[in-house]
């Protein structure tokens, strides 16, 4: 009668590629158990260890869990039961490729930002990466307050335009912080007003600006806390007040609206 063929832990690493500490670890959780040597009690694989380990690998390529791993392992057939899994894990990978691809377009924008600016305050750069990370979100609220076509000129813009518009916050930011406590009615403040409001004007269109402007205050203040602001609570206070006298100014604010 031929003896079994078995493998020490090492060969069988060297026989399946898998790493020493990964095949333990199958051991200790019971994913896949060899035997035991009756005197030495070395963990000993045979050929049939091989297809189980093949399994294993190819379900968790499939992205499967270990513990669901572990239960599908039971099986000498696969059914619908598999089905369901599956679908349920292309769901989730999906998800996972879509915030992958978003990641990378948004370490795109940043890397470009940063050889275009130098250097970039930090505040400021986070909370452009976190305008881009939760751009769905914001899409999604402002379709709830305003008519979709206004959305769509907000947020279908090219990457050119859309590196334009983070250049022009990067330095709307700067500027801020540069100037931040002067009095609202010195003229390099409100040539920095000027100049905000008409970039703003012309890449969020004007049908927006008036959409915006005719929110009530508590939608006002729920519009900007989707949008986190680098500045300080003073620099806030202070381009509130800037802008407000630059519209004084310029008859821009309606008394009669009922903010």
């Amino acid at each position: 009668m031929n003896e079994v063929r078995t493998y020490s832990i090492g060969e069988f690493s060297k026989k399946t590629g898998i790493p020493v500490r990964t095949l333990h670890y199958y051991d200790e959780v019971g994913l896949l158990k060899p035997i035991k040597h009756p005197v030495s009690k070395h963990r000993q694989y045979r050929q049939e260890d091989v297809l189980a380990l093949h399994k294993i690998v190819s379900l968790k390529f499939l992205g499967c869990s270990l513990e669901q791993i572990k239960e599908l392992m039971e099986h000498s057939e696969f059914g619908v039961s598999l089905n369901e899994t599956l679908l349920a894990q292309k769901t989730a990978l999906a998800e996972e490729k879509e915030r992958i691809e978003q990641s990378i377009q948004a370490i795109d924008r940043t890397i470009e930002l940063l050889e275009k600016e130098g250097s970039v305050d930090s505040n400021v750069l986070m909370s452009l990466i976190n305008n881009m990370q939760t751009e769905d979100v914001q899409r999604e609220w402002l379709e709830t307050k305003t008519a979709k076509e206004i959305v769509d000129h907000l947020f279908n813009k090219s990457e050119e335009e859309q590196i334009e518009l983070d250049i022009m916050y990067i330095q709307l930011s700067k500027d801020v912080k540069r100037l931040a406590g002067r009095p609202p009615s010195d003229p390099e403040v409100q040539k920095l007003i000027e100049d905000f409001m008409k970039s703003t004007l012309e890449f969020v269109g004007e049908e927006a600006m008036y959409a915006f402007g005719g929110m009530e205050t508590s939608e006002a203040e729920e519009l900007a806390s989707q949008f986190p602001s680098p500045y300080t609570r003073e620099e806030e206070d202070w381009l509130n007040s800037t802008m407000e006298y630059y519209m004084k100014q310029n008859e821009m604010l309606d008394t009669d609206h009922p903010h």
